[in-house]
């Protein structure tokens, strides 16, 4: 029997920033979200969660990366660095985010990405 992550919920300071990265980089758009400024959560397709806190200032408390496959490893590659990231010392899927949050971006296959991603198991 397996598992899949249902959802990781990470605490940010500036909201409306990590929703436009994650859809433009991604291409995680929002699939719900609640509350209102400054305490709004919204929940990504496939399975990130963020939530507003604008007294958060580090990387304590929230995460120490997120690993991240997408359909096309490459161009998504590219697309982060138009972000202002910056390359970890692991290599250049490893990307810093301005406030300090830590991804990697996963090779896979993109035929059995793209097979998990028309299942839409979220919905």
């Amino acid at each position: 029997m397996g598992a899949i992550l249902e959802h990781m919920a990470l605490r940010v300071k500036d909201l409306d920033w990590y929703i436009r990265f994650f859809e433009e980089v991604f291409d995680m758009p929002v699939r719900s979200q609640m509350g209102s400024a400054p305490h709004r959560k919204v929940w990504l397709l496939a399975g990130i969660q963020l939530n507003e806190d604008p007294d958060f200032e580090g990387p304590e408390g929230r995460s120490d990366h997120l690993g991240i496959m997408p359909e096309d490893y490459e161009a998504t590659i590219a697309k982060a660095y138009q972000w202002n990231v910056t390359e970890m010392e692991a290599g250049k899927n490893w990307i810093r985010l301005p406030d300090g949050m830590c991804i990697e971006i996963v090779q896979g296959k993109p035929e059995e990405i793209h097979n998990m991603l028309q299942a839409k198991p979220w919905i």
